[in-house]
């Protein structure tokens, strides 16, 4: 770790706090007016120098102040940084935006999504908790008429899945209710787990009995199951990335929106942060696409129903206290209204 002087740590601060409020490199002269101690513009600039030397600012082209580097950020976040207290005003926004009544833990992670990149004027991810220990609560079939019907499964957590198809003709309606009886009888109350390993062993035998090829009907259930199972990405604010994004390349932005729609590279970048709100700049992203941003993660915590992941992806010169500080609150105002549901649907 780089050792600093008290004098340089003050320096280093109030640099990257300047620029990551206004955009502007900073000068000698406008740092002396910033810092609680006397001293002249002339040692303000061998300090600046010392620590541009050592990597942590660098100077632009086209003017002499200074700016952090990417190794800069890294040490003002790790050794410097604190919190902003989140303004009430923003609180208040936050209640607001989850005090409304929502049919699906998807509506309200969703929701959270647009609200977080609202906040901060930056692209927002949201992930809803895992449901390893979901449980299949009930499935049924609705009519929709001309053979076709939708498939609705339920997970004691409150999650609902659907999905519609056509039911061969020759299929005889008293084999689907028997079916269906089946599914209720034996998988209802089993944690995913146990009812995809049911899938692949018993149920086919006794649906076989209703149905001549039961792989049709069962590839449905297991569709639907795997979409209830499956970890699912809301992305907030596409179009923000537009205003802080150093690529005019327009390949460049067409791939960075294509990444934002493939849930499999999205979870490789957001990974599977601790409690901590984690901060990574740069080339810390593991993927070479976001080498010019910074991207702040957070777990929020729902009790037995699991964990999720919120994220913020801004520029490298994002104010890193204030989003901090907003990443923190929201995932506990998150999951506090995810817990409130959870409560609901046990008391129905």
């Amino acid at each position: 770790m780089v050792l600093l002087t008290d004098r340089e740590l003050m320096i280093l601060k109030a640099i990257v706090q300047m620029y990551t409020n206004d955009g502007q490199p900073v000068g000698s002269k406008a740092l002396v007016s910033q810092l609680p101690i006397n001293v002249s513009s002339a040692t303000i600039r061998n300090e600046m120098a010392t620590l541009e030397g050592m990597g942590l600012l660098k100077k632009t082209h086209s003017s002499s102040g200074r700016v952090p580097s990417i190794l800069g950020y890294r040490y003002y976040v790790d050794h410097l940084l604190k919190p902003d207290k989140v303004q009430s005003s923003d609180l208040r926004r936050i209640r607001a935006s989850f005090n409304q009544q929502f049919q699906e833990i998807g509506d309200i992670v969703a929701k959270s999504a647009d609200m977080l990149s609202q906040l901060t004027s930056y692209t927002a991810f949201t992930v809803k908790p895992e449901l390893k220990d979901a449980k299949l609560e009930g499935f049924r079939l609705v009519p929709l008429g001309g053979h076709r019907v939708m498939a609705i499964l339920v997970t004691d957590n409150g999650d609902v899945q659907n999905r519609t198809f056509t039911v061969p003709r020759n299929v005889d309606p008293e084999a689907i209710e028997a079916v269906i009886r089946i599914i209720n009888d034996e998988l209802v109350g089993l944690t995913l787990a146990e009812v995809f390993q049911k899938l692949k062993t018993s149920i086919p035998i006794q649906i076989g009995k209703y149905i001549e090829t039961p792989e049709g009907f069962l590839d449905v259930f297991e569709d639907v199951l795997k979409k209830s199972a499956t970890e699912r990405f809301y992305v907030g604010g596409r179009l923000n990335l537009l205003d802080f994004s150093k690529q005019h390349d327009p390949g460049s932005i067409r791939s960075l929106y294509q990444l934002m729609n493939h849930s499999s590279d999205l979870a490789d970048v957001l990974g599977s942060p601790d409690q901590n709100i984690r901060v990574q700049i740069g080339n810390e992203i593991t993927n070479n696409l976001l080498k010019n941003y910074s991207l702040i993660t957070a777990t929020y915590d729902v009790d037995q129903h699991g964990k999720g992941v919120i994220a913020i992806l801004g520029p490298t010169s994002m104010p890193y206290s204030r989003m901090i500080g907003l990443v923190g609150a929201f995932r506990t105002e998150l999951a506090r209204r995810l817990i409130d549901y959870y409560h609901d649907i046990d008391d129905i």
